[in-house]
């Protein structure tokens, strides 16, 4: 007999601004737990320092979570100057100080037009990266460092938002969107050594991934002030938001039926329309309701590739 999973079969995304001081991983058991959800998961971890969004995907919609894993983000932080910390940021031991040269708010933004456009980085030890199973922060708390490899990234956008140069401990606040994969512990240490200084960051803040911005968050102490389950499910956003980048289709009858058989949709859309379309992706919907996704063939065809396992064990009327 299969194993009954425990919880209730709650669906959709959470877009949960994530507290100082908590790990990404018990955010996401505190939402589950209130959500009393038989399945969930996060997609791109902030670390314990940082706060912000954390979307939280719930039941079907971690199917769907590699889009918001590949998504562009948008953070805000703080560049503290004159010291680099072991961490990177300002939950480190401090490893080496400097002497910050005089600055003007002028070198600042010139220095942050060099990083914008693509480059290498190498990722901190200390991150969630796994080297023969293990988790490179674990390498790291034993005093361990390790070979890693270099990656690109790209930073499409920087922004100075304040600075206090002059005072004893001199820092800066910036705002960037940067690709998936970026370290911005990593980028700010980057931009204080143009500089001609040590640096570390001791605030981030994540504001935007992918279609999600800050506008939607809600904190975990909003949802547990809220009165029931039916309140705290009216704060997810529908399982497609993860997805309104990628094209949609209209499902005929036909083809709906087909799909429910893991059969493909035969001459859904013309050769013109298919070439349109490319060879990505595509939001599907019948009844206008979000079924999964599929890929267009060059005759028409849709093939299912990710289907709602709802749409899947139900039958299509007509």
């Amino acid at each position: 007999m299969a194993r009954r999973r425990r919880g209730l079969p709650v669906d959709g995304v959470l877009l949960l601004d994530k507290p100082q001081g908590m790990s990404s991983n018990h955010a996401l058991q505190r939402a589950r737990r209130l959500f009393q959800a038989q399945k969930a998961g996060h997609t791109g971890t902030l670390d314990p320092m940082a706060t912000g969004l954390l979307p939280v995907l719930f039941g079907e919609a971690t199917k769907f979570s590699q889009h918001l894993l590949d998504a562009d983000k948008v953070y805000r932080t703080r560049v503290e100057l004159g010291a680099s910390t072991d961490t990177g940021d300002a939950e480190g031991e401090v490893v080496a100080r400097s002497t910050v040269p005089a600055l003007e708010e002028s070198d600042l933004t010139a220095m942050m037009a060099g990083f914008v456009g693509e480059q290498q980085q190498t990722p901190p030890m200390y991150s969630a990266l796994k080297l023969n199973g293990r988790k490179l922060y674990e390498l790291a708390r034993e005093g361990k460092s390790v070979e890693r490899a270099s990656r690109a990234i790209k930073v499409y956008d920087t922004r100075l938002l304040s600075a206090s140069l002059d005072s004893a401990s001199p820092n800066f606040d910036i705002e960037v969107r940067v690709s998936k994969g970026t370290y911005v512990r990593t980028l700010a240490e980057d931009m204080a050594r143009a500089l001609g200084c040590d640096g570390h960051i001791s605030q981030l803040r994540r504001l935007k991934t992918g279609p999600f911005d800050a506008s939607g968050m809600v904190s975990l102490e909003m949802l547990e002030a809220l009165p029931d389950q039916a309140a705290r499910e009216a704060q997810l956003a529908p399982i497609d938001s993860l997805l309104k980048h990628l094209p949609a289709h209209q499902l005929s009858v036909k083809g709906a039926r087909a799909l429910t058989y893991g059969q493909p949709a035969r001459q859904e859309l013309d050769t013109t329309m298919a070439r349109d379309v490319g060879d990505g992706p595509v939001r599907l919907y019948h009844d206008e309701a979000f079924i999964g996704l599929g890929v267009v063939e060059p005759e028409g065809d849709i093939v299912p590739r990710r289907l709602l396992s709802s749409f899947v064990a139900g039958s299509v009327q007509h």
